[in-house]
């Protein structure tokens, strides 16, 4: 290949990596719902030796309804999981970016033997999606409160008390805010009406739930709007002061709220309700909104996104013109 041609193709390949750095970076954490608030590790040397069935936990579609026996030697546990998902050909304990290093495929009965460090821990892990042919993070958790009594050398906490405990809590801190509840207004900014980025904290609940950052800012009649894309689709409304906001996003689809942004580099009180626990309760959280980050819309993950796939194309469409210039070279 000429040095035009090489220097050609490295130009694209870096167009493309650069317009996925801001992608990486802003990659939106998901809410795992795996296990109980507050859950210990359970190690191989709390469980005496044996073969166990156990109950799994995931956040993964392609691992539900999945059955898993343990087994337990010298302090170290191995698990067998029989997925009922055809689609499942592949796992692996890496994320999904180095998975195909470390792949594990299933036996000629579709059983996967992997390690297990403890039960009662989420374990991130990667999963082949044969359908899509994609690799998939998600988690996986093995109750060991499903195991036998004898099984088992030490006491576990009860994990339904201290959640209902927790429960309790935020509901009596969500009444306290209630009722010192006042109206908010979205604050007024120098900048022509438009879509923009801007940073955002989120701090409360039980830690488990994330929001998108940098998140859409909404520029209004000279007022800021923030939408609101939760890590899950457990919350139908926000309580911003004294108005509630229900989610304008897709059914299955994480939630989504566009609110007043009330105040700049301050954190912000809102309540969000969530059923994630199957019964509804609201729940204090603060944002915090941070002026100096303002950007343009491209710095938002799903607009990188775009670009990758504008530069990807790119990419094809100049390699095919390319290719077939350096051909008609040679044929010449």
């Amino acid at each position: 290949m000429k040095k035009s041609t090489k220097k050609f193709l490295l130009f694209l390949i870096s167009a493309l990596l650069l317009t996925m750095v801001p992608f990486c970076a802003f990659a939106i954490s998901s809410d795992s719902t795996v296990g109980q608030y507050g859950m210990l590790p359970v190690y191989g040397f709390d469980i005496a030796d044996g073969a166990y069935s156990v109950t799994v936990e995931s956040n993964s579609a392609l691992l539900q309804d999945v059955l898993a026996d343990l087994t337990v030697a010298d302090g170290k546990i191995t698990a067998k999981l029989m997925p009922d998902n055809t689609n499942l050909t592949a796992l692996s304990m890496q994320d999904s970016t180095h998975a195909e290093e470390e792949s594990i495929l299933a036996d000629q009965d579709g059983v996967f033997t992997i390690p297990v460090q403890a039960l009662d821990t989420v374990i991130p892990l990667s999963i082949y999606h044969e359908q899509e042919q994609t690799w998939e993070d998600c988690a996986l958790l093995f109750r060991a409160d499903s195991l036998p009594p004898d099984a088992l050398l030490i006491d576990l906490p009860d994990y339904d008390l201290i959640e209902k405990a927790l429960d309790n809590y935020e509901a009596q801190q969500t009444t306290g805010a209630q009722e010192d509840a006042s109206p908010v207004e979205a604050v007024s900014i120098d900048m022509e009406d438009g879509e923009y980025a801007v940073s955002v904290d989120l701090t409360g609940g039980s830690g488990k739930a994330s929001i998108t950052t940098p998140t859409l800012m909404i520029v209004k009649d000279g007022k800021a709007y923030a939408r609101i894309q939760w890590s899950s689709s457990n919350y139908d409304y926000m309580i911003v002061g004294t108005e509630t906001y229900y989610s304008i996003s897709a059914e299955d689809s994480n939630s989504v709220f566009e609110i007043p942004i009330g105040c700049w580099d301050s954190k912000m009180p809102v309540i969000a309700d969530t059923t994630a626990m199957g019964t509804p309760h609201e729940v204090d959280y603060t944002l915090t909104f941070y002026q100096a980050s303002i950007g343009g819309k491209g710095q938002l993950p799903q607009e990188a996104a775009k670009r990758v796939v504008v530069v990807a194309m790119i990419i094809i469409v100049g390699g095919g013109i390319l290719n077939y210039y350096v051909k008609r070279k040679r044929k010449a």
